[in-house]
């Protein structure tokens, strides 16, 4: 059964031991670089809520969930102001090709719906252009691209 469980001290180290194929390592962060992230993302007054997805007791997959701005992060994109982004999302390569990202994103669309840090109109996340397996899968989910770029990443909002 698949499972997201917030990253915490007994489970971070099996989580930075997650990664992605060697062609897609410029498609998304380290889990290293997303936990430190996170990490100065609260501490600088916003929200990161890091998750491992779990096969039961076994970690396939990370992904991160994020809320507005906070005081580190220069030039957000506007959509990222008072709505929730799906910041990572990423399936390690061993268990790629196997329905864990579908269900894994249900998940983590189930816990924005939840609207732990208020209401919001939007979830947005952003992918690089030539990353068609995301932007397909983003897109079955009803995310649609705006036209907006954050940086070199192609971002796509879905209506919550």
């Amino acid at each position: 059964m698949i499972r997201i469980e917030k990253v915490n001290g007994k489970n971070v180290w099996e989580i930075l031991r997650l990664r992605v194929r060697e062609e897609q390592k410029s498609f998304v962060a380290g889990n290293d670089t997303s936990i430190i992230e996170a990490y100065t993302a609260i501490t600088g007054g916003g929200y990161a809520f890091p998750f491992g997805i779990y096969d039961d007791d076994t970690p396939v997959g990370f992904l991160m969930v994020g809320y507005d701005t906070d005081e580190y992060w220069e030039n957000p994109p506007k959509i990222a102001r008072k709505n929730y982004n799906l910041w990572r999302f990423m399936i390690d390569e061993r268990y790629q090709h196997r329905g864990y990202g579908r269900e894994a994103m249900k998940l983590a669309l189930d816990f924005i719906q939840t609207k732990p840090c208020g209401d919001a109109q939007y979830c947005w996340l952003s992918y690089e252009p030539e990353n068609a397996v995301a932007r397909n899968l983003y897109r079955s989910f009803g995310f649609r691209e705006t036209g907006d770029m954050d940086e070199e990443e192609v971002i796509a909002v879905l209506r919550l």
